[in-house]
């Protein structure tokens, strides 16, 4: 794969080198299962099982030029090669009444603080002094079920989440329906998503304006959003745990129309699938990354630190999916992300049928892995949103803050919409609970 990378982005090296360009390439990719070393350390473990065999240790230097000659685009070419919803059956939290679930969202990431580095991307302000880094943003859509990245968009941190939101879009089609909270609830980014055909669900903002066009009977109501027209659902979601209950009025608009094929209660149930592009940022930057800096010092070394971190994490997200999938009735919920990396890594320092012959295995090491301790079915539960700061010796927003998981009961209660604002807004008021 990676040779095929380099033949199509032209980046075949000219002449025999020590260092091949498509060693480099595995290098870049081993280097994102052990963020903690050098590009030195992730060579020697690369090498590590390839016992018999004289293999040269290149220098820090000859390591950081052969990264400079591959470049950026033998990465992106793997990540279009590898990007899209992983092919699993259609069971619950991928699909949804023939529809594949997806979510869009953003996360900045922390670049180090290199003078070739700030030219680009910017430090983030703050109360107390700003960031001490400078930021990237990473916008990625996600398949929610199987949380395999579909697409992804990445620049410096000081351009919004919508300002990159265009760059997905070539991404959308028909038999989507994407899920999004209030920052991408903007008129023109929500015409933009519907005229690809792909649907909309999205939160919105309590106090904007959205005129009630017509109602339904399942307590939904028709409005508009730009040019759009669009469902909106309001509700009281009330979560109940043994340490007391605690209400939020939600606010969702959607581009389903068909209040009967597609009912506010399922919709309501439905949006709480947008944290599983959540868990996918978690897994990214919290248990591959172990909340590192990246290492590049250049730009152009981010970009390529970026897209092999994202070719990585597709490869394990892919393999968790063929793994499940091969035992049917098994939510990918329930297969460990930490387990995959870890087996991932044994893989690797044991250079495992490095030599050998290949075989046809469709669930592999990494797979049996996984299969073999799956976690419990996902239970409900609630934390408060907060940093925990597991590297600092101060208490986040103070001392007073329960940090307790809880299991938790969820109750939705559709409230009633707003009048029509005229009989003769919709052809739809002719029959207002229609």
């Amino acid at each position: 794969m990676a040779g095929e990378a380099l033949a199509q982005t032209r980046a075949v090296q000219r002449r025999a080198r020590d260092l091949p360009s498509r060693v480099v390439v595995y290098l870049l990719l081993a280097a994102c299962l052990f963020p903690e070393l050098g590009y030195p350390g992730v060579w020697f473990k690369l090498t590590a099982g390839l016992a018999g065999i004289p293999v040269a240790a290149p220098t820090a230097g000859a390591l950081a030029q052969a990264r400079r000659r591959v470049g950026v685009a033998p990465l992106r070419w793997l990540f279009d090669l590898l990007r899209g919803p992983a092919a699993v059956p259609r069971s619950r939290g991928v699909w949804w009444r023939g529809l594949l679930v997806c979510a869009i969202d953003g996360t900045t990431m922390t670049v180090p603080d290199s003078p070739a580095n700030l030219a680009r991307f910017t430090k983030g302000g703050g109360n107390h002094g700003g960031t001490g880094y400078p930021q990237a943003r990473l916008l990625v859509l996600v398949a929610c079920g199987t949380r395999t990245l579909i697409d992804a968009v990445f620049g410096p941190a000081a351009s919004g989440e919508t300002s990159y939101a265009p760059g997905l879009l070539a991404s959308l089609r028909a038999g989507m329906i994407v899920l999004a909270d209030r920052n991408f609830a903007a008129a023109t980014l929500i015409t933009a998503i519907a005229a690809t055909r792909a649907e909309v669900l999205v939160r919105v903002k309590t106090g904007r304006n959205l005129p009630a066009l017509a109602r339904y009977r399942d307590g939904s109501y028709l409005s508009q959003l730009g040019t759009t027209r669009v469902r909106v659902i309001e509700a009281q979601i009330t979560i109940a745990t043994r340490a007391g209950r605690r209400t939020g009025t939600y606010r969702l608009a959607t581009t389903l129309l068909d209040h009967r094929t597609y009912p506010a209660a399922e919709l309501i149930t439905l949006y709480h699938q947008r944290w599983e592009i959540e868990t996918a940022y978690l897994e990214i930057k919290s248990t591959i990354l172990g909340g590192k800096v990246l290492r590049a010092r250049t730009p152009a070394g981010i970009d390529q630190e970026i897209y092999a971190l994202l070719v990585t994490y597709q490869l394990l997200r892919t393999a968790i999916a063929d793994a499940t999938a091969s035992v049917p009735g098994t939510d990918p919920d329930r297969a460990s992300f930490t387990i995959a990396l870890n087996a991932a890594r044994d893989q690797l320092t044991q250079a495992a049928n490095v030599i050998a012959g290949t075989v046809i295995d469709l669930i592999g090491t990494i797979g049996r892995h996984i299969l073999a301790r799956l976690l419990p079915a996902r239970r409900l539960r609630v934390s408060p949103r907060i940093v925990k700061r597991a590297i600092s010796k101060y208490q986040a927003r103070g001392p007073g803050i329960d940090r307790t998981s809880y299991k938790a009961t969820i109750s939705i209660n559709i409230l009633a919409p707003p009048a029509p604002l005229t009989a003769s807004t919709s052809p739809l008021t002719t029959r207002p609970w229609g």
